[in-house]
């Protein structure tokens, strides 16, 4: 590892991160450290049910309490002309419920905001807001994703069915015809458990109305504070983007559910106008639980057919997805265009056809999850082809191998929409195998069977779709944004460079990956770079982090930008050297005339001389800063291989994970140690979805799995040493050969661990079950299996 701050080349270097310094040293600066003078706090006032109707709200013993600056409901709110939070995706016949930012005559989730409470400190707050009472007319509830379209009680009067949606995608007749030929089908139910992503960081917000300058600050913890901004601004409060200042410090974990635009925050930013104070409000965990943004929650019944030597023939899928009890922002695309678009996977298969139903239910409202669809979609495919490979009787790496999608074949047209941008399945495959040692691990695994031990060996091949583009296809598919990146650079007068990116990093490097690639640009040192970010009135533009998005769109933007800049900086060179432009070379931060390295110019004086501008030709503006816009062509597709070992106890039903191998390819890397940390963290949140974590409700749509002592987040000592390698195919789509990186190991490692753990099964019989495999379940299925074992 090095840690490179001259001016040589750093791209593809393990830079340590410039920006953990003040992380590890406790001078981050988050939303809640925050406070301006006059600060007030605001408590909510959350429904205890899932499903009622609100008779009367008393908010008289609330206000009397000393410290209370004043006490808002929901219907005061819609009297103000506060609009509901709308959904960002439209699809054909969707039906988008109002989604008021605080419930006015029903609730439809425990944990909705109904009331809220304003005072002088946070404790005299939620004094207060426990003094309020609400009188309600409880409701039966829904909360059951594969039966909510069959129940008799709708969650919203004009959703009937509880259906939001029906969806589909792929030929249904060539399906059919596929399943007709098939030598071998099989059958499977799979359902991708609902997760809570409990960022470090709970959601805050702190809202500051200026009457002078009738402008409004939003401090919030937000994944992209551009889209905050406009959608807070021109559909929910009315407020013109020129007043509207949004700002996301320091963001301690986002993992998707720091994309949406929430209730509180938008009741905060009203409020602050209607009080001349500004007010702030933090989650509890408690709190997040019930309020953050879930992932998952699908249910799937999926058929593959396959010819009689194993290769893949067909696939058809019907999909029920949960969306809770309102649409946030995108929740429309997750299970729809992150999702069933997938379903190819890595392999050729010539006919899919894929429904979606989404559903309504009183439960908290899901949508962008780490991953968001892909991860669901990959345990799909991933799960159907161990299962083919185990029905057949094939090796499932043998499998595999027999239906990829042949490395001659990209740009790759696949039968559900998307074209491949590159890839080279077979040798990640084959790293992977080699890495586990595959032969000797299959040895150890009889051996140990033997000796009455359970060891299990998983595969999970994976393709993901990052950088989601271009503006113009997404908007034809229902997102009411464009899906491009932004980016400015300015160089200052000394040589230093600002610059100012619309990615918002909430844990992923950007500071250091972003200094990176703009020192091995212009040949300057990294400490001579600024990243700056998160804040509307610094940045022009920007689209946020999301997706896996931020290198492949936002790095190219910077990269455009500083193009730009290079262009600009040859012709200043070339007016000081008295050369034509054409003739002029940049290397390592130098500019000089071809042939003439040692009479040139360095990149300090060109940008001193840039606002100089001295004896400047006509045509020359003064100064030395570029912007860009960048909408990809297409979106980019990692992929890769993972294997995990893994030790089912007979005893107890306990899962040790053994060993866990990520091979991925991710195209070019700008700083293989952050990708790795990338990946560190995404396969820890894939195991602990395929071992441990479930969002559950009871029949009344109570949660059961709301704090820290029955939601079952990993620990590091639950997990062994990761082992990561990487293969190389840089994607076309842009110019930095980047695909990204974020979410391709929670998109890998659910369908390894599932897998490996079914392996481990065998020999009790143990075909499938369902997610999270507690030591319970597991337990439980040797104990009640055929007793082969």
């Amino acid at each position: 590892m090095s840690q490179a701050h001259g001016s040589s080349s750093v791209f593809g270097e393990s830079v340590l991160r410039r920006e953990d310094e003040r992380f590890l040293t406790g001078r981050g600066r988050y939303t809640d450290d925050v406070t301006l003078p006059g600060t007030t706090h605001a408590a909510f006032v959350r429904s205890p049910h899932a499903h009622a109707r609100i008779l009367a709200i008393d908010t008289s013993r609330a206000q009397a309490l000393r410290g209370v600056r004043g006490v808002f409901t929901g219907a005061q709110l819609a009297g103000a002309g506060v609009n509901g939070i709308p959904t960002a995706w439209l699809l054909p016949d969707i039906k988008t419920p109002t989604h008021p930012p605080m419930a006015i005559d029903r609730v439809r989730y425990v944990g909705e905001a109904v009331a809220v409470v304003i005072a002088d400190n946070a404790y005299v707050a939620r004094d207060a807001a426990d003094l309020v009472v609400i009188e309600y007319d409880v409701l039966p509830a829904v909360t059951d994703t594969a039966t909510a379209a069959d129940s008799a009680t709708l969650v919203h009067d004009d959703a009937p069915a509880n259906r939001c949606f029906h969806w589909t995608i792929g030929d249904a007749g060539a399906t059919d015809a596929a399943f007709a030929s098939a030598s071998h089908v099989v059958r499977q139910r799979l359902v991708n458990n609902r997760l809570a992503a409990v960022a470090m960081e709970p959601r805050s917000s702190l809202a500051s109305y200026d009457r002078g300058t009738d402008e409004l600050t939003l401090w919030v913890t937000s994944q992209n504070p551009h889209v905050h901004r406009l959608i807070m601004g021109a559909f929910v409060l009315g407020i013109p983007e020129h007043k509207f200042r949004v700002i996301a410090p320091d963001v301690g974990g986002g993992f998707g559910s720091k994309i949406f635009i929430y209730p509180e925050e938008c009741v905060l930013a009203w409020t602050t106008k209607q009080l001349g104070r500004p007010v702030k409000w933090t989650a509890t965990r408690s709190e997040s639980f019930l309020t953050d943004s879930q992932g998952r929650d699908h249910v799937t019944d999926a058929e593959l057919a396959l010819d009689a030597e194993g290769r893949i023939l067909g696939l058809r899928v019907r999909t029920v997805a949960n969306l809770g009890a309102y649409l946030t922002l995108f929740a429309p695309c997750v299970p729809t265009y992150l999702y069933a678009t997938l379903l190819s996977g890595v392999y050729r298969i010539p006919a899919i056809y894929a429904e979606v139903d989404a559903v309504f239910t009183n439960t908290t409202p899901v949508d962008a999850y780490r991953g968001a669809g892909r991860p669901e979609a990959a345990y799909v495919v991933e799960r159907m082809v161990d299962l083919a490979a185990q029905q057949i009787g094939l090796n499932p790496a043998a499998i595999r191998r027999l239906n990829f999608i042949s490395a001659d074949s990209f740009p790759y047209q696949t039968p559900v929409a998307l074209v491949y941008d590159s890839g080279n399945y077979a040798p990640a495959l084959e790293l992977a195998l080699r890495t586990v040692d595959y032969p000797k691990i299959l040895e150890e695994q009889a051996q140990a069977r033997r000796d009455g031990r359970y060891i299990g060996i998983g595969l999970s091949t994976y393709i993901e779709a990052c950088s989601i583009a271009p503006s113009q296809v997404v908007g034809s598919l229902g997102a009411q944004a464009g899906l491009w990146e932004s980016a400015s650079v300015r160089v200052h007068p000394t040589g230093k460079v600002s610059v100012f990116t619309g990615s918002h990093a909430h844990g992923q490097g950007h500071e250091t990956t972003f200094s990176q690639l703009v020192s091995h640009e212009l040949g300057i040192p990294m400490d001579d770079i600024e990243i700056v970010h998160g804040d509307t009135g610094r940045v022009p533009f920007g689209m946020g982090t999301y997706g896996s998005r931020s290198a492949a769109v936002g790095g190219t933007a910077i990269h455009n930008a500083i193009i730009k800049i290079t262009e600009k900086a040859k012709r200043l060179a070339a007016h000081l050297l008295e050369a034509a432009p054409e003739d002029v070379v940049h290397e390592n931060g130098q500019y000089f005339v071809r042939g003439a390295p040692d009479r040139g110019k360095s990149f300090g004086e060109i940008a001193l001389a840039a606002y100089l501008a001295h004896k400047y030709p006509s045509d020359l503006e003064p100064g030395l800063e570029a912007n860009s816009f960048y909408d990809p062509s297409n979106f980019t597709f990692p992929f890769g291989a993972h294997v995990a070992v893994v030790e089912v106890k007979r005893d107890t039903g306990e899962v040790k994970v053994l060993r866990y191998i990520a091979v991925d390819d991710v195209g070019n890397v700008i700083n293989p140690m952050i990708v790795d940390g990338m990946v560190h963290g995404g396969v820890t949140q894939g195991i602990a979805q395929a071992l441990w974590e479930e969002v559950r409700y009871d029949d009344t749509g109570q949660p059961v799995t709301a704090s820290l002592m029955n939601y079952a987040v990993p620990r590091a000592d639950q997990l062994p040493s990761f082992e990561t390698a990487r293969t190389v195919t840089p994607t076309p789509v842009n110019p930095l050969g980047i695909k990204g990186a974020g979410e391709t190991g929670t998109i890998a490692a659910t369908p390894a661990i599932v897998n490996a753990v079914m392996d481990a099964l065998a020999p009790f019989g143990v075909k499938h079950l369902d997610m999270p495999l507690t030591s319970e379940k597991l337990w439980t299925a040797m104990q009640t299996a055929d007793g082969r074992a």
